[in-house]
């Protein structure tokens, strides 16, 4: 039911008996697991121009945990899953953000599926009571300025029963997917369609694409294919068969030597999303004019890379963080003429984070980690 509340100044349109407090899991502080709080916390307020979202499903991305780490600190060496082992609690790390200090506490969360409970002066009215994916990545400046602001690094995010979010980033999707299926999506698909546009992957183009099997890596390679691309998979020889199930032309392992089973200038583009001590063995397969594109740095930050194999063959290589503007709205026609295919690897509670989290980082599942709040499994 319909009703118009007042708020100070700010006149919302929204749900009736809506609730004050919620659950949710607060990031204390940068550390380990412990830093993780399930409590009760207040509904965040909606501001001109905002709207409420009622968090339907929230997937588990790399991010929140690099974030939560302070992984992104330059004097941090180490693979993600390595920091985790041995991660300190209250780790100060004033650089460990995205690109500027993370403001703990914080609600962290950067994939939600949800439907729009309340909304603003100033925001589309017509949002109210659509089944929504929320754009976690926005453009501060639009988008002929590179700057932008996360959801879940830059202000709180989906590990709630509710979020807050400008209007402009919540899309209506028209889809059989289930809530779980449609928050699989917008960080890992986000980035893949992003990677691969920056790297202008076209029909012809031969793509290898490592660390396959992970969400970022089962959305590259689905939309590398819908592309029209011959894309090849590395993973752990478990996961080949699920990958070529994916549509994958050729799947290799990881410890297969590459240069050996595709040969010197093979390959078009590479998809990067490990690093490590193997990124600089790419670019010998690369052909003269091909393109590298990264997005991510799993297995280690810091890499060997002979420069020769990047100028001597005219080679590009491309860093992606932020979005383009058509990233969102491509998925979204993705999903709704189904020429994706979600992968939920498995879903927990809310309030089970850390298990989830414990689960993400042995990485033996393929496609995503999904947290559904109480009440809505």
């Amino acid at each position: 039911m319909r009703g118009v509340i007042v708020l100070k100044t700010e006149v919302v349109t929204g749900q009736k008996n809506l609730p004050t407090m919620m659950k949710a899991v607060v990031t204390k502080a940068q550390g380990g697991f412990e830093q993780l709080v399930y409590q009760d916390v207040p509904v965040p307020k909606i501001m001109p121009g905002q709207v409420l979202v009622r968090v339907l499903a929230a997937g588990v991305n790399n991010t929140e945990i690099n974030t939560r780490m302070g992984w992104y600190s330059s004097s941090v060496v180490q693979a993600t899953n390595q920091m985790a082992d041995n991660c300190a609690p209250q780790v100060s790390l004033t650089d460990g953000g995205w690109g500027a200090p993370t403001p703990f506490p914080l609600i962290q969360g950067t994939d939600c599926c949800g439907e729009v409970v309340a909304v603003a002066e100033q925001a589309n009215e017509s949002l109210l009571g659509e089944r929504v994916l929320v754009r976690p990545c926005t453009r501060v400046n639009g988008f002929d300025d590179l700057e932008a602001v996360w959801m879940a690094s830059d202000f709180d995010g989906a590990f709630a029963e509710f979020v807050v979010v400008n209007a402009t980033e919540v899309l209506p999707v028209d889809s059989h997917w289930s809530d779980a299926e449609l928050a699989s999506i917008p960080c890992a698909y986000g980035t893949a369609e992003n990677m691969l546009q920056r790297a202008q992957v076209k029909a012809s183009d031969v793509v290898l694409v490592t660390g396959a099997s992970g969400g970022v890596g089962s959305a590259t390679v689905q939309l590398a294919k819908r592309r029209g691309a011959f894309v090849i998979a590395v993973s752990s020889v478990s996961k080949h068969e699920l990958l070529l199930s994916l549509g994958v032309d050729k799947v290799l392992a990881r410890e297969d030597d590459l240069l050996a089973a595709l040969g010197e200038n093979s390959v078009d583009v590479v998809v990067d999303n490990v690093a490590g001590a193997s990124f600089g063995k790419a670019f010998a397969l690369l052909k003269r004019g091909g393109r590298l594109v990264t997005s991510g740095a799993i297995a280690g930050p810091i890499v060997e890379l002979d420069l020769r194999q990047l100028y001597l063959k005219d080679v590009t290589l491309i860093g992606t963080t932020t979005w383009d503007e058509s990233v969102f709205p491509n998925l979204m026609g993705y999903i709704e003429r189904d020429e994706i295919k979600p992968l939920v690897a498995q879903c927990f509670s809310l309030a089970d984070i850390v298990q989830a989290q414990k689960v993400f980082l042995k990485k033996q599942h393929v496609g995503k980690i999904v947290l559904i709040p109480e009440g809505r499994a």
